[in-house]
C-alpha cells in the first residue's frame, strides 16, 4: 500500500545519510554525539532563546548551556577530512545520554502505534496546526499528500515554543523502559528532533527527569537524522510512573521540533486500586501467540500436519530468490486431490514481508481448524469437508526474515517491504488490464478477445522479464488449482480493498474503476469488514490519512491508490478466482503481545469470508451422450461482461449475489444451453447443471478420427445442412 506515497517520495531529494551519529550511538557503533560536527547533513538547530528550566512548569530545575556551532566555521575546520556523517548537536557532553551496551526492549509498546493509545492521552505543549496536533505523534503514523494536509505525519511545536514537549498518559502505574522516535513523514518538509529529555510524573504537575548514570545529570537522548528510521533509547533506570513526557532539546537546522513516537512500558500492580486497570490483550483459544522466522514457522506448520494427519498436507510452489521455500498448508477431509464439485479457496499473506500479522493469523487459523476439527466443531467441520483450503503464511520469507532481524517495533514502515531483488510483489504480476480495456474501446469484447482467462503477455514470458521468482511461482499455482475465492492479507491500514486496483484511465493517481462481478466483490468486502472488530469498533480513530469507516471499511482499489499489476486484478482476468485485499491493522508489524487481540479481531472474519464461496451457483456441465464432464466450457451470465469455465471434471463454481439470472454453457464442438438459475437469501450454493449435446461436424469429426463408419442419421442431418448452405 501506499504506492503513490513511496513514488513520490522517491523523487523528493535526499535530506541526511541513511545511518548518522544518533543511529551509531544507539546501536554501540559510534561514541554518543558530541558538540563537534563535520557538514555532510545540515547542522541541526538549537533553540537559543530556551530561558533556564524550573522546577514548576515541567522541567527539572537545572540551567542547561547549549553549545551552537555555526555552519561556515565547522566546514573550515573539518574541510581537509570528512569522516562521516554529522551528528546532532546537543547540550554539554558532560549531560549526554551514556546509552546501554544493548538496546534490547524489556516492556512491550505502550500502544501509541497500534492505536490503544487513545487520542485523549495525548498532550502537547503546542502544535502548528490540528494535522500536527499530539494525536499524530505516533510512530509510522503517515501523512496525507497534500501540503498542510489536516491529517499529517508528526506532532509538530510551533516555532516559537521556547519549551516544546509531548506528553502521553498511560492512565494507571506503569514501568517506562526506552522511547523509540522517528521524524516527521512528509513528501514536502524534512523535520526531526536530533536530541530530547525525558521526565516523568504521577499526577502532571510535579515531574522528575531521567537521569544519566555517570554524571548523575538529567541525560539527553540522541534522536533521528533521518524522517523515517525508528531510533531506540532505553531508559538508564526504567521509571515507575502514571505520565511520560518528551522534551526536544535540538532539530534540524530551518525545521521544526517533530517527532512521531513510541513509548516501551510494563503495566505495575496498583495495590491501592486508585487507578482503572490495564486493559488485558488475551484469547480463550491456546495458539502459538508469537512471530515465527523462517525456521519457526516450519516447526509449526509441520506440528499441525502431525497433529491432524488426516485433514493436512504441507507443499511447495516454489522458492524465494534467496532459496527460502513458499509452504503451504493445505485443509481438507480429502487433501490431496480436487474433489468434484467442491470449491478450492486460498488465503495469501506476507506479500510485503514487512507486513506481519497476516502471517501469524493464518499460522493461528491451521492450528485453530486443527484443533476444533478434532474437537468436532460443527462450524469448522463443514468449512474443510465442503471446501479445499490453501493457506501461503509467506509469499515474500526474504523480505520477512529482513523485517523479523529489526523487530516489530524497529523495522520502520518500509523494511522488509519488497523481496530480496527490490521487486514490490503486489505490482509484479503481467497487466492484463490495459489490453482488455484496449480490445473493449475497440468492440472485439467478448467474439474476438474474451473477457476471462487474458493470457499473459509476450514480454511478460520473456527470459530477461523482470519477474520475480515469487511471482512465478504463484503463477504456476493458480494454473494447477482452480481457486474459486482469495483473499491477500496486507497491513498499515484498516480497510478491505476490491478490484480493479488499477485505473483505467492512464496515469490518474486514483479513479473509481469497478469491475463486471461489482456487487459480488462489494459483498465479499462487506462480509469482512463487516464481522472484523476492530473495523467495527464505532470508537476507533483513522489510522493515517483516511477514514475509511465513512464507507463501511471497503473501498475499491483504484478509487484509493492505483496499483498496475496486482494479483487481485491478474487473479480476476486471468483464472476463475475472486480476491480482495485486507488491511489487517494500523500496525504492520504488531508487537507479539498483541497477537491475541488481533487474532480475536479477525477470527470470526477470516471464517466468515470463507463462507461466501457457497454463494451463488455451481453444478457440472456433461456431455449428454457419455455423461462425462467437459473441461474448459464457458459459464456467461446474462449482463455481466465476465465469464468462468469449467475444470477438468466439468465442474465450476460461479459467485453471485441474490437474483435471478440467464445462465449459459457453451463449449468447442458442442450446442450452447441456456437455463435460468436463481440465487435466494438461503445458504447456496444453488445447483446450476448443464448437459451439451454434439454438433453434427464434431461428431462426424470424432468418427472419422476413429475410423468408424458415418451413421445414416448423421449423414442425413449432413446433408440437409448442406443444402440449406446451397
Amino acid at each position: 500500500m501506499w504506492s503513490l506515497l513511496f513514488a513520490l517520495a522517491a523523487c523528493a531529494p535526499a535530506v541526511g545519510p541513511s545511518l548518522g551519529a544518533a543511529d551509531a550511538s544507539v546501536l554501540g557503533l559510534a561514541p554518543p554525539a558530541t558538540t563537534e560536527a563535520s557538514v555532510s547533513t545540515p547542522a541541526p538547530q538549537s533553540n537559543p532563546a530556551r530561558p533556564p528550566a524550573e522546577k514548576g512548569n515541567g522541567t527539572t530545575g537545572q540551567n542547561v548551556r547549549i553549545r551552537v556551532i555555526k555552519k561556515k566555521k565547522v566546514i573550515m575546520k573539518k574541510r581537509k577530512k570528512i569522516t562521516g556523517p554529522s551528528p546532532p548537536v546537543t547540550a554539554n557532553p558532560a549531560k549526554t545520554f551514556d546509552p546501554p551496551k544493548e538496546q534490547k526492549p524489556d516492556c512491550p509498546p505502550l500502544g501509541l502505534e497500534s492505536l490503544r493509545v487513545s487520542d485523549s492521552q495525548l498532550e502537547a505543549s503546542s502544535s502548528q496546526s490540528f494535522g500536527l496536533g499530539p494525536h499524530r505523534g505516533r510512530l509510522n503514523i503517515q501523512s496525507g499528500l497534500e501540503d498542510g494536509d489536516l491529517y499529517d505525519g508528526a506532532w509538530c511545536a510551533e516555532q516559537q515554543d521556547a519549551e516544546p514537549w509531548l506528553q502521553v498518559d498511560a492512565r494507571h502505574p506503569t514501568r517506562f523502559s526506552g522511547v523509540i522516535t522517528q521524524g516527521r513523514n512528509s513528501i514536502w518538509r524534512y523535520d526531526w528532533v536530533t536530541s530530547y529529555k525525558i521526565q516523568f510524573s504521577n499526577d502532571s504537575r510535579s515531574w522528575w527527569g531521567s537521569r544519566n548514570r555517570s554524571t548523575g545529570m538529567d541525560a539527553i537522548f540522541p534522536a533521528n537524522s533521518d524522517q523515517e528510521t525508528p531510533v531506540l533509547n532505553l531508559l538508564p533506570e526504567p521509571q515507575v510512573a502514571r505520565y511520560i513526557r518528551l522534551l526536544p532539546q535540538t532539530w534540524l537546522q530551518g525545521g521544526a521540533a517533530c517527532l512521531r513516537a513510541e513509548v516501551l512500558a510494563c503495566p505495575v500492580s496498583d495495590p491501592n486500586g486508585l487507578f482503572p486497570g490495564a486493559s488485558v490483550l488475551e484469547s480463550s483459544d491456546p495458539l502459538d501467540f508469537r512471530h515465527h522466522d523462517y525456521k519457526a514457522m516450519r516447526k509449526l506448520m509441520k506440528q499441525v500436519n502431525e497433529q491432524c494427519p488426516n485433514i493436512t498436507r504441507i507443499y511447495s510452489i516454489g522458492k524465494s530468490h534467496q532459496g527460502l521455500k513458499l509452504y503451504v498448508m493445505e485443509m481438507s477431509d480429502r487433501p490431496g486431490e480436487h474433489e468434484l464439485g467442491e470449491p478450492e479457496v486460498r488465503y495469501v499473506a506476507g506479500m510485503h514481508g514487512n507486513e506481519a500479522l497476516g502471517r501469524e493469523l493464518l499460522l493461528m487459523l491451521m492450528q485453530y481448524l486443527c484443533r476444533e476439527f478434532l474437537r468436532g466443531n460443527p462450524r469448522v467441520t463443514r468449512l474443510l469437508t465442503e471446501m479445499r483450503l490453501h493457506l501461503l503464511p509467506s509469499m515474500n520469507p526474504d523480505g520477512y526474515e529482513t523485517a523479523y532481524r529489526r523487530g516489530s517495533e524497529l523495522v520502520g514502515w518500509v523494511e522488509g517491504r519488497w523481496n530480496y531483488q527490490g521487486i514490490d510483489l503486489n505490482h509484479n504480476f503481467a497487466d492484463l488490464n490495459t489490453p482488455l480495456w484496449t480490445a473493449e474501446d475497440d468492440g472485439l469484447v467478448p467474439h474476438t478477445v474474451p473477457n476471462h482467462h487474458l493470457p499473459l503477455p509476450t514480454y511478460y514470458t520473456l527470459p530477461n522479464a523482470t519477474v520475480a521468482p515469487e511471482t512465478r511461482a504463484v503463477i504456476e499455482w493458480m494454473k494447477r488449482i482452480p481457486f474459486v475465492l482469495s483473499a491477500n492479507l496486507h497491513g498499515g491500514e484498516l480497510v478491505v480493498s476490491y478490484p480493479f486496483d488499477m485505473t483505467r484511465t492512464p496515469w490518474a493517481a486514483r479513479e473509481l474503476t469497478p469491475t463486471p462481478d461489482d456487487p459480488v466483490f462489494r459483498w465479499l468486502s462487506t462480509v469482512y469488514a463487516g464481522t472484523n472488530r476492530a473495523m467495527q469498533d464505532p470508537d476507533r480513530r483513522t489510522c493515517h490519512n483516511q477514514d475509511f469507516s465513512l464507507h463501511g471499511n471497503i473501498i475499491n482499489g483504484a478509487d484509493w491508490h492505483t496499483v498496475p499489476g496486482s494479483m487481485n486484478d491478474f487473479s480476476y482476468l486471468h483464472t476463475n478466482c475472486f480476491e480482495v485485499t485486507v488491511e489487517l491493522s494500523c500496525d504492520k508489524f504488531p508487537h507479539e503481545n498483541e497477537l491475541p487481540q488481533e487474532w480475536e479481531n479477525n477470527k470470526d472474519a477470516l471464517l466468515t469470508y470463507l463462507e461466501q464461496v457457497r454463494m451463488g451457483i455451481t453444478g457440472v456441465v456433461r456431455d449428454k451422450d457419455t455423461e462425462l464432464g467437459i473441461a474448459d466450457a464457458v459459464i456467461a451470465v446474462e449482463g455481466i461482461n465476465h465469464d468462468v469455465t469449467t475444470v477438468w471434471g466439468g465442474d465450476y463454481w460461479r459467485l453471485l449475489t441474490p437474483g435471478d439470472y440467464v445462465v449459459t454453457a457453451s463449449a468447442e464442438g458442442y450446442h450452447s444451453a441456456t437455463r435460468n438459475c436463481q440465487v435466494t437469501f438461503e445458504e447456496g450454493p444453488v445447483p446450476c447443471n448443464f448437459h451439451l449435446t454434439k454438433t453434427p461436424k464434431q461428431r462426424l469429426r470424432e468418427l472419422l478420427a476413429a475410423g468408424a463408419k458415418v451413421p445414416p442419421d448423421l449423414r442425413r442431418r449432413l446433408e440437409r445442412l448442406r443444402k440449406q448452405r446451397n
